[in-house]
This record gives C-alpha cells, sequence and structure tokens, in this order.
C-alpha cells in the first residue's frame, strides 16, 4: 500500500486499532487532534514534497504548507515574515518561525522548540520522504503549537521548522546568530528529531549536561503513555551513542543554552527510501506526542532553570 495514498478512513481505523489490528491503548495524557497530526505527517512525507531537500521546489511546497498551517491557528510570526531565509557557505535555506506569547511572566523568558523539516531529497531516481526523519518531529510541533496557541504556556513560546539539517545544522545555526528575541531570554531549547518509530521507547537527552533537567524528566517519564528513557547524552554512557552533536539542539547547546532532545534509535529504514508513513505505527506516534506535549508543560512550569549558561 502506497503510503501517501491512504484514505482518511483507513487513518481512523488505523489510529483506533493499531496498526497490528490490537486495540489502541487508552491514553491519559493530554488531548491532542490525533487525526490531523497524522494527516500533517501524510502530507509531509508524501511524493509530491520529494523528500524536502534543501533548496529543492518540495522544500518550497513545504515551507508555504507550514506558514499556512500556522497563520490557520492564529501563531504570527516570530520575526517580520514567517519565512527567514538565510546563506551559508554551500548555498541557501530557509526556516519557518511563528511566536507564541506566554500568559505574562515576570522572568519573559522564551523556550524554543525546534524541528527541521529538510530531508535527502530525490537520489538516483527514488524519493527518500523522511516520514520519521523528521516529518515527524515537525508534524509533531505543528500539533503542539495548535494545542499551545489555544492553552499557552507561561513563558513565550517560538516554533521553529529550520532548515538544512542534513547539511550541519544550519538553520539552527542561523537562528542561534540572529533569534527573534535577545538571546538571554532563551531558557530552554527542545528539540523533535525523529519522534514516530519508538518500539514503545522515547529517549530524552540533555539532563547530563543539565543535571536540574533530570528530576523533572524522571517525573515525565512516570507519567508518560510510553517508556520514556533518559540518557544519549554523554560519550561512553550505557546506552550507546552520544547525541549531543546529532541535530538541531547542538548550536544550543553549544551557546550555553540547556536543551531537552527528543528522539528514538535509528532504525533499518533510517536515511533509506523506505522511511515512509506507511511504516509508521499511528498509535505509538501519538503517544509520543503526547508526551512531549506533558514534558514540554512540565518543563515550563520548572523555569528558570540554574546554571543556565551565557554565550
Amino acid at each position: 500500500m502506497n503510503p501517501s495514498k491512504l484514505t482518511l478512513p483507513v487513518l481512523l481505523a488505523t489510529l483506533l486499532w493499531g496498526a497490528d489490528g490490537a486495540p489502541a491503548r487508552a491514553q491519559a495524557a493530554p488531548q491532542l487532534d490525533s487525526i490531523r497530526l497524522l494527516l500533517d505527517l501524510s502530507v509531509l512525507a508524501h511524493d509530491s514534497m520529494a523528500g524536502r531537500a534543501t533548496g529543492s521546489p518540495g522544500a518550497q511546497r513545504t515551507r508555504a504548507f507550514l506558514a499556512t498551517a500556522l497563520e490557520e491557528a492564529n501563531i504570527r510570526p516570530a520575526y517580520p515574515r514567517m519565512g527567514y531565509p538565510f546563506r551559508w557557505a554551500r548555498g541557501m535555506g530557509e526556516n519557518i518561525v511563528g511566536i507564541i506569547p506566554g500568559r505574562g511572566t515576570a522572568d519573559d523568558l522564551v523556550v524554543v522548540l525546534t524541528a527541521h523539516y529538510d530531508h535527502l531529497g530525490l537520489r538516483d531516481g527514488q524519493v527518500f520522504n523522511g516520514a520519521d526523519d523528521n516529518a515527524s518531529g515537525v508534524a509533531a510541533l505543528l500539533e503542539i503549537g495548535r494545542q499551545l496557541a489555544s492553552a499557552p504556556l507561561d513563558h513565550t513560546t517560538i516554533l521553529a521548522f529550520v532548515d538544512a539539517e542534513e547539511v550541519g545544522f544550519q538553520g539552527s545555526r542561523a537562528f542561534v546568530d540572529d533569534p527573534p528575541v535577545p538571546f538571554d531570554r532563551i531558557a530552554l531549547n527542545v528539540n523533535l528529531d525523529m519522534v514516530a518509530r519508538t518500539d514503545g521507547v522515547l529517549w530524552a537527552g540533555g539532563a547530563y549536561h543539565t543535571p536540574a533537567l533530570r528530576p523533572i524528566l524522571e517525573a515525565l517519564a512516570a507519567e508518560a503513555p510510553l517508556t520514556l528513557k533518559l540518557g544519549h547524552d554523554r560519550w561512553g554512557a550505557p546506552e550507546g551513542d552520544d547525541w549531543t552533536n546529532s541535530s538541531d539542539h547542538a548550536p544550543f547547546h553549544e551557546v550555553g543554552v540547556p536543551y531537552v532532545y527528543f528522539g528514538v534509535e535509528d532504525h533499518a529504514d533510517y536515511h533509506e527510501p523506505s522511511d515512509d508513513f506507511e511504516r509508521v505505527d499511528l498509535g505509538e506516534f501519538t503517544a509520543s506526542v503526547r508526551t512531549i506535549l506533558m514534558g514540554i508543560r512540565v518543563l515550563d512550569r520548572a523555569l528558570p532553570l540554574p546554571g543556565r549558561a551565557g554565550r
């Protein structure tokens, strides 16, 4: 079955019954519009987006989709325009960045949520749709943004859909170099990169570098609708690879901003043309996004974190 041609009834049935035909587990986590979340994922990972390579027509179509979705949610641009073009040594890219005012705290701190929308594009006649990497993070951030627009955090939230991650985190570096708010206001980065293919386990990195995050994330793990594990954030850790410099949280970490990175282990379809929508367990993906939204709200209430380093 071609995942890009799944109909709404098929999506509904898969959500309700799970990819393996078993009833989906009830969730106690925050409510989401799960159908909209899954439809967004199917659009972002559709062949028509042509793998969303930086600088491609598919990337342009993706940006148009994201900008329209943010405008429909009444999320205003963080810069003068929703799009933020940038240049680096090998080319140009463009971030899509929205902002949601907080409910009005005295400290005026900002939480930056990031997810990269670019992927590998077309190679040897094959489309690399990147459903997990990282249409999943983008669809999750879109739905989280809608929920936060309806019920804002205490602190201002920036939603940064960044470009050119696959070629060295260029979009997030451009954001850090020219943020839409004073740099000292940025209290935390939460990065979403590959959050769909959990196989029941989602990872949260960053507590090793900012110990104040550990009790917050441990409390989240106790309530999460899936297994949330902490780690992948230091060299030689028992869980294996160190993901400190593996995605768009790295430029924030380099300049002293605490981060939480939500992601999954690599799987057989990582950076392969088989990373398609049909490979995603829709119930697991929804549980993952609920967990991340729970985490964002808990982290917001914990700000400011002690030990925030400066540039």
